[in-house]
C-alpha cells in the first residue's frame, strides 16, 4: 500500500513536505518507519524519536493504517470550540493579545485567573539570538491542546482554559505561546496553568528554529534544547 507522509521541521528541510512509501500489507506505523528508514537511512539514527500521528492522533507502532488515512512522521517537538464562536485552543501567524485570552476564560465562577507568557530571548546556550521560526501541525496541535485541558480538568476543578501558540517567524521579546486559566480558587489556576505549560511542551506538535550570528538550528526540546540539526 502507498502511503503519503506528512513531513514537519528538519525532516521537511530535507525531504519536503510530503514522501510516499510502500508499506507491506497489513499495513502499520511499525511496518511505516522501517519503510521510512529503509528510504531515508540518514534518519536511521533519530528513528528511535520519530513519533508517527495517524488522523491527527499519535499512534503506536501496532496501530494499522488504512487507505485514505492522514499520516505524519512527527519529529520530537520543542515543545475547542469557546464562548462566543471562539476558539479556545489555536494556533495563530499574528501577535498574541494576553487580554483576549484573559477575556475567554473570565467567568462569574472564576475566583482566579492565572496566565503564562512565553517570550524570545536574546541568547541561548552563550549565543546571541536573532529570532525565532516556529512550525506546527496546526490539525494536530490543536487536538493535543484539547488533550491537555482535558488532562488539566481530571487534576483541578477549573472554569476554562485557552491557549495560544504562535507560528512563523517571531522576534526578540514577542511571545510565542500564552495560558490562560479560570479557576473558583488561585491555587487550582496556578497549578493548573504550571502543568499545562510543561504538558504542551512534551506533547504538542509544534518545532521551533532558532537563528544566532553565524547559524540556525532545530530545537528538539525548549527545555532540554537537544540539538537536532544545525546549519552553519
Amino acid at each position: 500500500m502507498i502511503v503519503k507522509v506528512k513531513l514537519f521541521a528538519m525532516l521537511k528541510e530535507s525531504l519536503g513536505e510530503e514522501v510516499e512509501l510502500q508499506v507491506p500489507e497489513p499495513a502499520t506505523v511499525n511496518g511505516l518507519m522501517r519503510r521510512f528508514v529503509e528510504e531515508y537511512p540518514q534518519f536511521k539514527h533519530a528513528a528511535a524519536s520519530l513519533n508517527v500521528a495517524v488522523d491527527h492522533t499519535y499512534s503506536p507502532g501496532d496501530h494499522p493504517i488504512a487507505e485514505g488515512q492522514e499520516v505524519a512522521i512527527i519529529p520530537p517537538v520543542s515543545g475547542g470550540s469557546g464562548k462566543r464562536g471562539e476558539a479556545l485552543h489555536e494556533m495563530v501567524e499574528a501577535p498574541i493579545d494576553l487580554n483576549t485570552l484573559v477575556a475567554k476564560v473570565a467567568a462569574p465562577g472564576a475566583g482566579g485567573i492565572a496566565t503564562f507568557l512565553g517570550v524570545v530571548r536574546d541568547n541561548s546556550h552563550g549565543r546571541k539570538v536573532l529570532y525565532l521560526f516556529y512550525e506546527a501541525y496546526p490539525p494536530m496541535a490543536v487536538k493535543e491542546m484539547e488533550r491537555v485541558e482535558g488532562a488539566v480538568r481530571e487534576r483541578w476543578e477549573i472554569e476554562a482554559m485557552a491557549i495560544t501558540h504562535r507560528i512563523g517567524r517571531l522576534e526578540i521579546g514577542e511571545a510565542s505561546v500564552a495560558i490562560a486559566v479560570s479557576s473558583p480558587h488561585r491555587k487550582e489556576a496556578i497549578e493548573a496553568c504550571h502543568f499545562a505549560i510543561d504538558r504542551l511542551k512534551q506533547t504538542v506538535p509544534v518545532w521551533k528554529k532558532e537563528y544566532w550570528e553565524g547559524g540556525e538550528i532545530w530545537i528538539e526540546n525548549a527545555e532540554g534544547s537537544t540539538i537536532v540539526q544545525s546549519t552553519p
